[in-house]
């Protein structure tokens, strides 16, 4: 996941014309939920482990903190996910569960030690049952280091038709630790969203869900993961559709054991767990594995198992993966939240003498031809321009080699998160240039309050509505409003408030010229 780690740091007439939509976009409300016994109580759901109460607002019904797997507790910390077990009576299910154990350190994540996480929310319309609707399984970003399921409201997207649900899954050290003292443990973050998606197919349809129409759905770490599922021959049949957000499988979403094993031998000498390993491992509190493995790793599941026999990349060149349609794309602007990130952590923008250094560090060998293809005079700041260079080689350029390995073998579209004006995070301070459409800032118009980030401008409404549908649409029926990426086409969808069209997006990113220079 190259980059992901500094990323995560910090990091509308034309709309309704071309989708040939009357959007509109009617406030949520929040009212207390419906009192059981009603003739409007639709709160309880039997699910095959027993029933939940959740809440309804008069648009959505919202359960949460559902037990999806067994609490991978005491003698099963590093091991594959349990079914969760029965109970009686009817479960409270309007608070979300307890965030998987996770470090200090970015923003976007939730500090804390604990083990028993493994849960789901479910937030389904609230109208009449008509036919079973489309379910959006969303995995979350944050490097596979960071974050929770329930920072992701799904009212917006279940106004839509959808019932969207979000999950918990193990983290960091927790998930991915690659050991042979501890031999089920090198992906069990994956093995856990597989554990959900086995608890969706099983549950769907009481919640008014097609089991049999799933689209999984992430972004950056998440989107990552969607990699994962996809090359994984342990997630066959449990998803039919595909959402894959910042995250270009073509160079990221696994890594070789004898790099994942290099990693947890730092830890095991960290923690002075030489010998006796396991049991050593075992006995450690969760604080102490968090600080050994520390805040800025970029974790993965390991390839060449019978999880993940081949890399995504590899999957997706040979043909060798879950083929079912997806739906891949890039923001703009990427790395200008790296760049950014890096100016208020500093205190300082970029000076323009430091862009040249910047970019021989980074590039290398190819340096000279990078900075004459980005030369500081087009820009209007040096942080602007190394972002330009970094997001077309490192996110703009992969994503659309990944969208040409897709479309050889199965029905692929692509767009591009192109709007400019963008919700800044709440309480930074402002930052010297704009983040236009960096990384994560098309969050806010797909889910209600996700992590950092302030409203949505009123005057967008029309175009978070098209964003939305998109999705939802998608989820539906595996297509959208614009063609079909093809090898001969390569068709790019620019979605922005003021734009909603082809991109030229091979010019615009320089696409050839990284293709022969990185």
């Amino acid at each position: 996941m190259t980059h992901t780690k500094t990323v995560a740091k910090w990091s509308a007439v034309a709309v309704s014309t071309s989708l040939g939509l009357a959007l509109t976009t009617p406030a949520l409300a929040h009212a207390a939920p419906v009192p059981a016994g009603t003739t409007a109580d639709r709160t309880v759901i039997t699910t095959v482990n027993g029933k939940v109460r959740g809440n309804a607002d008069g648009k959505v019904r919202t359960f949460q903190g559902i037990p999806y797997a067994a609490p991978p507790v005491g003698a099963l910390r590093w091991k594959s996910p349990r079914p969760a077990a029965r109970w009686t009576g009817t479960r409270d299910a309007t608070a979300p569960g307890r965030a998987c154990a996770q470090p200090e350190g970015i923003p976007i994540g939730l500090p804390n030690d604990n083990e028993d996480c493994l849960y789901l929310n479910v937030t389904t319309p609230a109208g009449k049952q008509t036919g079973k609707r489309p379910v959006i399984v969303w995995i979350h970003g944050g490097s596979l280091m960071y974050g929770a399921g329930h920072q992701y409201g799904g009212a917006s997207l279940a106004e839509q038709g959808a019932v969207v649900v979000t999950v918990n899954y193990r983290l960091g050290v927790m998930g991915f630790l690659t050991d042979p003292s501890q031999p089920d443990a090198d992906a069990l973050g994956l093995e856990d969203q597989q554990a959900a998606l086995r608890w969706v197919k099983a549950n769907a349809a009481a919640f008014g869900g097609d089991p049999d129409n799933v689209t999984i759905a992430g972004q950056s770490g998440g989107g990552y993961s969607v990699c994962g599922h996809l090359a994984s021959p342990a997630s066959a049949g449990l998803f039919q559709r595909a959402v894959i957000q910042s995250a270009p499988c073509a160079t990221g979403g696994s890594r070789t054991r004898a790099a994942a094993e290099a990693d947890a031998r730092r830890v095991i000498a960290t923690l002075g767990c030489g010998t006796n390993t396991a049991d050593c491992l075992r006995h450690k509190p969760v604080s102490a594995l968090l600080a050994a493995y520390g805040p800025y790793n970029e974790p993965c599941p390991v390839t060449g198992t019978g999880l993940m026999p081949l890399s995504p990349a590899e999957a997706l060149r040979t043909g060798r993966f879950n083929r079912v349609p997806v739906l891949i794309g890039v923001n703009h602007d990427e790395e200008r939240g790296r760049v950014i990130g890096q100016e208020l952590a500093s205190g300082a923008p970029m000076k323009p003498e430091e862009y040249e250094p910047a970019i021989r560090e980074r590039f290398g060998a190819t340096s000279d031809a990078v900075l004459a293809r980005y030369p500081l005079t087009r820009y209007d700041s040096a942080g602007e321009a190394l972002a330009a260079a970094l997001t077309d080689a490192t996110w703009s350029t992969p994503t659309l080699e990944t969208a040409r390995l897709l479309a050889r073998w199965t029905p692929t579209r692509m767009y591009e998160f192109s709007e400019r004006d963008t919700p800044w995070f709440e309480g930074f301070p402002t930052p010297s240039f704009e983040q236009h459409a960096a990384h994560m800032t098309e969050l806010p118009y797909l889910f209600d309050h996700p992590p950092l980030f302030k409203d949505v401008p009123a005057d967008q409404s029309r175009f978070r509505t098209g964003m939305l549908r998109t999705w939802t649409d998608f989820a539906a029926t595996g297509r959208t409003a614009w063609p079909r990426f093809r090898t001969g086409n390569g068709y790019v969808q620019t979605l922005s408030s003021t734009t909603w069209k082809r991109a030229d997006f091979t010019t615009d990113h320089n696409t050839a010229f990284w293709k022969n220079n990185h």
